[in-house]
């Protein structure tokens, strides 16, 4: 039998191979019974009522057994397949260098999360943030250490999320993607702000310190879709690598301006660029 079903020959093959065995156990079964039963005189005088009782036990006796065997077979068989197949949908959205969802299983979830919050007429807030010239970092240290930088940037945002019932993933590269539910902006931008200041942060690797910061991308939810939503909270997100990066900005409303540019330490400080008046992060 072969160890594994791929083609059809491998289909004909395992097919034939338990019909022969069920055929064997059948005869096999069939003999041992008649014989105990009956006795081994082939030419000896047995009433019609015995061999149909014989028959009948027989009968019952080995389809119970074959069915019972394959059944239990075919539920581990189940078992198993359903496992790996979660396993695979898993993986399939999961990013496997931070453990964190994936952009098609962040979209997957998120548009639960917000179908959700709307039947219970919660508030939701996205998130968008990337790590501060994380090319450099790629260049001047190597990959393998951009890789660390993320999964330590990783595990910093996982932890923060899970107790707070955050909605966390790494969208792509080095950005990473979020959604609150039930908070207010206070509270979205508290937590945003809070997030900043954990990830600007020193990341030990291979004996040296790798300085890391985050830019951070606020905006609540004005109805549509899901990709609308991301798309202000990344124009947030933008606006804050315009305004210095290592800061957290947040949309006011729908009509996607900044309300804030708030720095880690909470300074903010207006100012006029290209006669554009524009929030810049910085200490006041």
């Amino acid at each position: 039998m072969p160890n594994q079903i791929v083609t059809q020959r491998d289909v004909i093959r395992y097919t034939a191979g338990r019909v022969v065995a069920a055929a064997g156990i059948t005869a096999i079964v069939t003999i041992i019974f008649l014989i105990s039963d009956l006795g081994t005189d082939l030419h000896a005088t047995v009433e019609v009522g015995a061999v149909v009782k014989a028959s009948l036990v027989v009968a019952l006796g080995v389809s119970t057994t074959l069915s019972g065997a394959m059944a239990y077979r075919s539920a581990r068989l189940m078992r198993q397949l359903t496992s790996t197949r979660a396993e695979l949908m898993r993986m399939s959205r999961t990013d496997p260098l931070t453990g964190l969802l994936n952009r098609r299983g962040f979209d997957d979830a998120a548009a639960a999360v917000l179908a959700e919050a709307a039947d219970a007429g919660q508030r939701v807030v996205a998130l968008m943030c990337d790590i501060d010239r994380f090319k450099a970092i790629n260049d001047h240290y190597g990959h393998n250490i951009g890789d660390r930088v993320l999964a330590e940037i990783g595990g910093i945002l996982r932890d923060f999320a899970a107790p707070r019932g955050m909605l966390i993933a790494r969208h792509g590269g080095e950005e990473f993607a979020g959604l609150m539910v039930g908070v207010s902006d206070a509270q979205a931008n508290d937590y945003a702000m809070t997030l900043c200041r954990m990830c600007a942060t020193d990341v030990p690797c291979d004996g040296r310190l790798v300085p890391v910061t985050m830019s951070f991308g606020v905006a609540a939810y004005a109805g549509g879709e899901l990709p609308a939503l991301m798309r202000r909270a990344d124009l947030a997100l933008y606006r804050a690598k315009d305004l210095g990066r290592n800061c957290v900005v947040q949309l006011d409303g729908s009509e996607g301006v900044p309300a804030a540019a708030t720095t880690p330490s909470g300074g903010v400080r207006e100012t006029e660029i290209a006669g554009d008046n524009r929030l810049v992060a910085g200490d006041l």
